[in-house]
């Protein structure tokens, strides 16, 4: 009794705590200048938490990243996970560091959790439940990770057409190229905030002395979009030859418009076939039920009258 009374502590705490990190490392960012430092400052850090010569120190965060940098195949993980973690939008300085951690906390308490459903169990039955709670552990957090990829990504293709439009019809009133950035994502921001802190944050890349064509390049890097990199390159392009950007950018917006629809139309389309299972599995034998049952339970009433009469 005691020791289920413990387990549900420890439990319920380790949950809590894996909400809250969840919570903070999910939370959204208002100031796209300051994520961009604190990105900078998380390459520095996971960049000296790999260095050979390091054996901890710096506090937690570089401790703990030093650690998974031993393990082999831990640099290689850290470097995708860090790249995924930027295109889903989380950048700041221990994103990594809060989600391996969250992963960690994750299995540990399906393990557990798995290990006291399967007490008293025979061993090859513990053996199994707890390597499908360490598999489920290692490859659900992944799968939210990339959910949360796709979703930014939708995000920033949805908002395309419409900033791109904005910006066309701002580049025609004389503005230069940076302030008519500015001023569509300040004009975006309450409407498509995930592009217009991308946009802001070029503008603060080029403002601090970096290069408009590398500064457009990690952009494309960072969303890992095509229709960004092909604004990009319309961008540098137009720059470098001197040729009009606004009306380049009114036919592009057009293309991009017509490509959500034909992305909605193609969603349409598969909408029928994605409904036939579901149909099959669950409302279709609900009907059968409900049609034939009553049927046959007369035919069985009439049977046994029948029966009963002779």
């Amino acid at each position: 009794m005691i020791f289920g009374t413990l387990f549900f502590l420890l439990a319920f705490s380790t949950f809590v705590a894996l909400v809250w990190s969840g919570l903070e490392l999910f939370q959204d960012k208002e100031d796209p200048l300051g994520d961009r430092l604190e990105e900078l400052q998380a390459h520095a850090m996971v960049a000296s938490a790999r260095a050979p010569k390091r054996k901890g120190g710096g506090g937690f965060v570089n401790s703990f990243l030093y650690v998974i940098s031993l393990i082999p195949g831990g640099e290689d993980w850290m470097g995708d996970t860090e790249k995924e973690l930027a295109q889903a939008g989380i950048r700041n300085r221990q994103a990594l560091a809060r989600y391996a951690i969250g992963q960690m906390i994750f299995a540990l308490l399906l393990l557990g959790g798995m290990l006291y459903m399967q007490r008293g169990n025979p061993m090859s039955s513990q053996f199994g439940g707890v390597m499908a709670a360490g598999l489920l552990g290692y490859l659900l957090p992944p799968q939210v990770l990339h959910r949360l990829v796709k979703r930014y990504r939708t995000k920033l293709q949805e908002a395309l057409p419409d900033t791109v439009d904005l910006l066309g019809i701002v580049l025609g009133t004389g503005l230069a190229l940076d302030q008519a950035l500015l001023r569509v994502s300040e004009e975006m921001q309450y409407i498509y905030p995930e592009l217009a802190s991308e946009f802001y944050t070029v503008v603060m890349q080029v403002k601090a002395g970096q290069d408009r064509s590398k500064a457009f390049q990690q952009l494309v890097r960072r969303t890992g979009i095509e229709d960004l990199k092909s604004l990009s390159a319309m961008i540098v392009q137009s720059e470098r030859f001197g040729t009009s950007l606004s009306q380049a950018l009114k036919v592009y917006a057009d293309s991009l418009r017509q490509r959500r629809r034909l992305r909605s139309e193609a969603a349409v389309a598969k909408a029928g076939i994605k409904m036939l299972f579901p149909i099959i599995l669950f409302i279709l034998p609900v009907l059968f039920v409900i049609t034939l049952v009553p049927g046959v339970l007369s035919v069985l009433n009439d049977l046994r009258g029948g029966i009963g009469n002779k």
